[in-house]
């Protein structure tokens, strides 16, 4: 019986993270493909296959990001990216999403240093991830300071701490590795720290 149970646990163990990976994999895949798939199936009719949409998506990304370098086209984006920053209600949704993506893909690229900081009053560590070392520009007695952004184990959510740059370790950590070790509450345990270095 116990060979049983153990053989149906190892078995669990197995195929739930495949079939998770499956199902995320799947669902961002027709998301993608919806997007311009919903436009095109009309015409297509019984000849659309799944995953012209998403082929269509990213040349249309392509497409839009070679409009932006171009004189004409790229002063009418910097035409529509003013109007939306003064668009009351508007302004504040666009640029929020602006600097987001800007973080993940742009020059200035955050959560790509991860922050070892102590939680004031304790002997306590928390894990986080630099999202800005200039916050001087949003309030200048805060130039000493640094933002660091730590989540919550199992959601998405999270918190953000202006803490001094001097009492901020940068660990020698992949970003992909803490965000796993701090999503899963500590179970995933690779990328253990080899050297810190601080500010």
């Amino acid at each position: 019986m116990k060979s049983l149970l153990k053989n149906f646990i190892n078995g669990i163990l197995t195929i739930v993270p495949i079939i998770l990976a499956i199902f995320v994999v799947v669902k961002t895949f027709l998301f993608l493909d919806s997007i311009l798939g919903n436009l095109l199936k009309p015409y297509l009719k019984d000849d659309y296959i799944p995953g012209i949409g998403l082929i269509a998506t990213l040349i249309l990304i392509t497409l839009l990001g070679w409009l932006s370098t171009n004189f004409l086209t790229g002063s009418i984006i910097k035409l529509v990216d003013r109007m939306l920053e003064r668009i009351p209600l508007v302004k504040t949704i666009y640029t929020v999403i602006k600097d987001t993506v800007h973080s993940f893909l742009g020059e200035k690229k955050s959560f790509s240093k991860v922050a070892l900081v102590t939680i004031p009053g304790t002997e306590m560590k928390s894990l986080g991830f630099i999202t800005s070392e200039e916050l001087e520009e949003f309030y200048d007695p805060l130039k000493e300071y640094a933002a660091v952004y730590v989540p919550q184990t199992f959601q998405v959510a999270g918190f953000t701490f202006l803490i001094p740059k001097d009492q901020i370790e940068i660990i020698d950590v992949k970003p992909e590795n803490a965000m796993k070790f701090i999503l899963s509450g500590g179970m995933t345990s690779k990328g253990v720290p080899e050297k810190d270095r601080s500010f």
